[in-house]
């Protein structure tokens, strides 16, 4: 029985982390949609004005976690940045 109840235990951690994992995969892919729409719909002026403006909260947050996250900012940054890297260059933020 002892061993039953650890063994059951064992199995529902690794279930928990992979659903956390999951989770996570799934808010990765949402925000990272949501940068690339936010860049690829914004005019060149936009993007100097929004440049030169303080970070919202939420953008602070996401800075931070992908900071102390490096698995997370490894994945993020695979996808976003290619469009990201394109816009800039299409209004000349970078040669």
């Amino acid at each position: 029985m002892n061993k039953r109840l650890v063994s059951l235990a064992g199995v529902a951690s690794v279930l928990c982390a992979t659903g956390l994992a999951v989770g996570q995969e799934r808010l990765l892919d949402l925000v990272s949609s949501k940068v690339i729409s936010k860049y690829q719909g914004a005019s060149c002026q936009d993007l100097w004005i929004k440049r030169s403006q303080p970070k919202s909260d939420q953008e602070q947050r996401l800075v931070q976690f992908l900071r102390n996250d490096p698995t997370a900012r490894t994945e993020f940054l695979n996808k976003v940045a290619a469009p990201i890297a394109n816009k800039m260059f299409e209004c000349g933020m970078i040669p």
